[in-house]
């Protein structure tokens, strides 16, 4: 049975808290997320020609998931404003699954991870994707949105 002590986001009221890191050391943290939009052919067509009425789907998914990642704070509840020193974004149009699958890359030098806004990333681009081919496909899926990796801080490395 978990004491009162072992939930680190509750305070004394039982009420939730964003946890203090001010103890914590100051570590290089990096995580890697991802997501896939999967979409009909001719959705999947349309983005790879370049023929969306809204624009460039990929570039401006992967702008997108840039400002995702740097705005996570003001999304999460519980997520530090931290100082991101690295966003990185791959969006690859994946013929075999009708998919475009986004990968984002978040790094930091910080007291705590960078897993929320990776995973904030990918999933902002992907919902960038949506927006802009939800003319043309209503059905369109937003699927396997994840942590694949993350580095650094107390808790160690994690691989998927």
């Amino acid at each position: 049975m978990q004491n009162q002590e072992d939930f680190t986001h509750f305070n004394e009221q039982g009420r939730a808290k964003m946890v203090d890191v001010t103890e914590k050391p100051v570590t290089n943290r990096q995580a890697v997320a991802m997501a896939r939009v999967k979409v009909s052919a001719e959705t999947f067509a349309l983005i790879k020609s370049g023929g969306m009425k809204k624009g460039d789907v990929l570039t401006v998914a992967q702008i997108a998931g840039v400002m995702g990642a740097k705005k996570t704070p003001d999304l999460i509840p519980m997520a530090h404003p931290i100082t991101l020193t690295g966003i990185d974004l791959s969006l690859t149009l994946n013929e075999e699954e009708c998919s475009v699958d986004i990968e984002a890359t978040v790094t930091c030098d910080g007291k705590t991870g960078v897993e929320m806004e990776a995973l904030t990333a990918a999933s902002v681009a992907a919902l960038t994707v949506y927006d802009m081919c939800k003319a043309v496909q209503k059905d369109i899926l937003i699927t396997d949105v994840c942590l694949l990796q993350k580095s650094g801080g107390v808790h160690g490395d994690f691989s998927r």
